[in-house]
């Protein structure tokens, strides 16, 4: 089913990051980690759908995306940015295969996150953030989506790192199997992925070899 949406804020989160806010129809459902199908409804664009996650929380009065923008690409993302307050968008019923399983560990990269800042939302409301941890790696510290709030809600237990720029406060390379294995990575509880197709594929084949069950892995392809 398609609902349509009113654009309520825009704004930037970062560089190429957007936030936007929009009306939320009646009785919509989803659960913490959900995506759906969204397009822009103008002449031409509103076949073009492509799946943006949810990051705010069933229960709020407003739908929230945080998407990254590719200019480049001369696509959906860069008509997001030229939008406006009043616009409208498009947008499908709630779907996807990521949802908390548990107290475990969430690994992201760049945009990857997105699906996991409802589920950490979630619970930090719940009282319930306790005993989880985030890997989370971006090229440099001004691509870190909600950087503050991250860092507030998990203290010790994000695990931020850089792959391109070298920063005192930031450790410097890729999420691998040493990363994981030095933050104590619990390979018996849930572990929760999504990144570029790339970093996946690597993670995934990391993870087997600490020991995590494919059972326990949660990815959008599971």
């Amino acid at each position: 089913m398609a609902y349509k949406v009113a654009l309520r804020k825009i704004e930037h989160v970062t560089h190429n990051v957007l936030h936007l806010v929009t009306d939320k129809p009646k009785d919509y459902s989803f659960t913490p980690g959900q995506a759906t199908e969204l397009s822009i409804d103008k002449d031409g664009w509103a076949d073009k759908k492509r799946p943006f996650t949810f990051t705010s929380l069933p229960d709020n009065g407003e739908l929230e995306f945080t998407i990254k923008v590719y200019p480049s690409h001369d696509g959906v993302t860069e008509q997001l940015e030229k939008l406006k307050v009043g616009d409208h968008l498009l947008i499908s019923d709630a779907w996807g295969a990521i949802a908390y399983k548990g107290t475990g560990s969430f690994i992201a990269g760049g945009a990857g996150v997105t699906p996991f800042i409802a589920i950490l939302k979630d619970l930090k409301q719940k009282g319930e953030l306790q005993g989880n941890q985030l890997f989370y790696s971006n090229h440099e510290e001004k691509d870190i989506i909600y950087k503050n709030n991250l860092q507030t809600w998990l203290g010790d237990d994000l695990h931020l790192t850089l792959s391109e720029e070298k920063h005192d406060d930031f450790a410097h390379g890729r999420i691998d199997k040493d990363y994981l294995k030095k933050h104590n990575l619990e390979p018996t509880k849930p572990v929760y992925l999504c990144g570029p197709p790339a970093m996946m594929e690597a993670l995934e084949s990391d993870l087997y070899e600490l020991g995590v069950p494919k059972s326990q892995l949660v990815t959008e392809d599971a």
